[in-house]
């Protein structure tokens, strides 16, 4: 895309985090912006600054995990504008904590919003995209769409199914001139890990320190740097590109960190009948889990608030 200035941009989750910063970057360059959130009081805030910029700014409540809302939004939209430029499916969400104790409501939810909300948005804007010389779809991903680790399987499944459909995406419809990036960050200063809940009550989700984190600005710059570029994959961090090259050329070291202070469980069978019999337990105790080094942990999510269904919806977006 050769210049962005009078572009008209969707994004969603834009009230905060990631989505807010893409946002603000998008305004100085001088593009007309349409911001998508459930967290309508932070949609109100955001508009009044990037109102400063001499841009026009249109929000809308709407809950991503609803196809009937996002339809309605989407109608609107092309109501009230009829053209889109660039689109940004920013709105993301994670449920850290052991697999087996999600819910099937959980998994939807959390699907919903992160991949099939996506899906649709795109589905239904492609016939007014493809309309547009330079037209640019931008999917913000994760690193966690491109290396798995442990207690998010959601979010990875989410994710990797997002980066597999931009990828699908770029291959159909390059000849057109639609360009398709996905976007994927390391940890992330958003709400994340403030605003997260791990699906065990009084329990805080861990923090990555500082210095392995990029802050929402340096995304936003990256972000714009692929839209300009049409760049199929973009990194941000050192850590993200580390991890994604690590898995490319020495995937088994990935095994043997995950593996790292697991607990074997003993060989199934008769215990031998010259000894005593003695209970084993063989249940990883949840603080030893914690402490436990992960590459999921810190190093896999990017900015997504981590919530529950019902739980509050500020920073629930990116």
């Amino acid at each position: 895309m050769r210049t962005i200035r009078g572009k008209r941009a969707l994004i969603t989750g834009a009230a905060s985090g990631i989505g807010r910063a893409i946002a603000m970057a998008l305004a100085r360059e001088g593009a007309h912006l349409w911001l998508l959130d459930i967290d309508e009081p932070g949609l109100n805030i955001a508009a009044e600054e990037l109102r400063q910029f001499g841009v026009e700014v249109a929000t809308s409540r709407c809950d991503l995990s609803r196809p009937d809302d996002i339809g309605r939004n989407l109608s609107r939209l092309r109501e009230s504008w009829g053209v889109i430029d660039i689109l940004v499916n920013n709105a993301g969400v994670v449920y850290y904590g052991p697999t087996e104790r999600m819910t099937a409501e959980q998994w939807d939810w959390l699907l919903a919003i992160n991949l099939l909300a996506p899906i649709q948005i795109t589905r239904e804007l492609l016939p007014i995209l493809k309309e547009r010389r330079e037209a640019h779809v931008l999917n913000v991903c994760s690193i966690a769409g491109l290396v798995a680790g442990g207690r998010t399987a959601a979010y990875h499944v989410s994710k990797f199914g997002l980066v597999g459909f931009s990828e699908a995406l770029r291959a159909e419809y390059r000849r057109t001139g639609l360009g398709v990036s996905a976007l994927c960050p390391g940890p992330v200063l958003t709400n994340l890990y403030r605003s997260g809940a791990t699906g065990r009550p009084g329990r805080s989700v861990p923090t990555p320190p500082r210095w392995l984190c990029a802050s929402e600005e340096t995304v936003a710059r990256r972000a714009l740097w692929a839209i300009r570029r049409n760049r199929r994959l973009t990194l941000v961090t050192p850590l993200a590109h580390g991890l994604y090259w690590l898995k490319r050329i020495a995937p088994w070291f990935l095994d043997w960190i995950n593996r790292l202070g697991r607990k074997r469980r003993p060989a199934t069978g008769p215990e031998p009948q010259d000894r005593v019999a003695r209970p084993v337990d063989v249940t990883e105790p949840e603080e030893e889990a914690e402490r436990r080094p992960q590459i999921g942990r810190h190093a896999l999510a990017s900015g997504s608030a981590i919530l529950q269904p019902g739980a509050s919806a500020r920073g629930l977006m990116k």
